[in-house]
């Protein structure tokens, strides 16, 4: 009896863990397909010679930002929108705006940042921007936009 019982709980955990493999598999299948998408159209347009990096950015339209050195060698984000359009693409070279890291310190000079969450280079009305995702001192969540181009504040929402 007692080996059934070690058995039963053995392949239920099991079962439970293949399961929940799957799941995340598939769920992260989407984003998969659509930047792989994304990078091959940044390369077929000549934005980029090489990718390095990508991922999908969600603000008021979704882009695939996709990063990468161009044929003079220069870094360059490329901002691909989800509908594949190759006219709407846009592009910055990373050299003409604000790191990561000094986005980062524009928002640690605010203060009252607890932990970040994310940061993502992605393309809204006024251009380039980087969305900062946060918790502040209060666990209070916290969404703030730089703009790349100088490092001057887009947007805030705070405290949700």
């Amino acid at each position: 009896m007692k080996n059934w019982l070690i058995f039963i709980s053995v392949f239920t955990f099991s079962l439970s863990l293949v399961i929940a493999v799957l799941v995340l598999w598939k769920a992260e299948a989407p984003f998969h397909s659509i930047e792989e998408q994304a990078e091959q159209l940044a390369l077929d347009a000549k934005a980029l010679a090489i990718v390095s990096e990508s991922y999908t950015y969600n603000g008021k339209n979704s882009y695939v930002t996709v990063f990468g050195v161009d044929e003079y060698g220069d870094q360059k984000a490329v901002f691909v929108p989800t509908n594949l359009e190759e006219d709407s693409i846009q592009e910055v070279f990373l050299k003409d705006g604000i790191t990561e890291k000094e986005a980062l310190s524009v928002l640690k000079n605010e203060g009252n940042v607890q932990k970040v969450l994310h940061m993502k280079l992605g393309y809204e009305e006024p251009g380039a921007v980087w969305e900062v995702t946060y918790l502040n001192n209060e666990d209070k969540l916290n969404y703030v936009y730089i703009l790349f181009e100088d490092g001057d504040w887009w947007k805030r929402i705070k405290n949700l």
